[in-house]
């Protein structure tokens, strides 16, 4: 398997202004999801995780993002080992793009 790609918040933000945008998966805890999150993202729980793998197709392009973007490259090849051909993670997670797309989103 080869490793998942990775983006940074630019190609990231690009992407979901596309025709067809990415799936934005959120793998930080709940209490990071409370603090901030991502327009369009969604905190991957155990119920969500279930729907992925059971009803989502495979080419689904999906980008997970955590703080920094290391929890989101593992939950990426994760997801690549279950089947997904289009999964990838945001280089430097959220707070890359509090710092470069978004300044009034709360950095922690």
């Amino acid at each position: 398997m080869q490793r998942p790609k990775e983006y940074t918040v630019h190609e990231v933000q690009a992407q979901m202004q596309s025709a067809v945008p990415p799936r934005l998966v959120d793998v930080r805890d709940l209490s990071e999801w409370n603090h901030v999150r991502l327009d369009g993202g969604q905190l991957l729980t155990e119920e969500l995780l279930d729907e992925m793998v059971n009803q989502w197709p495979p080419e689904t392009p999906i980008v997970c993002y955590c703080h920094h973007g290391i929890r989101s490259l593992n939950a990426a090849v994760y997801l690549a080992q279950r089947g997904f051909h289009n999964v990838s993670s945001m280089r430097g997670g959220i707070d890359a793009w509090a710092r470069e797309i978004d300044a009034n989103l709360p950095r922690y």
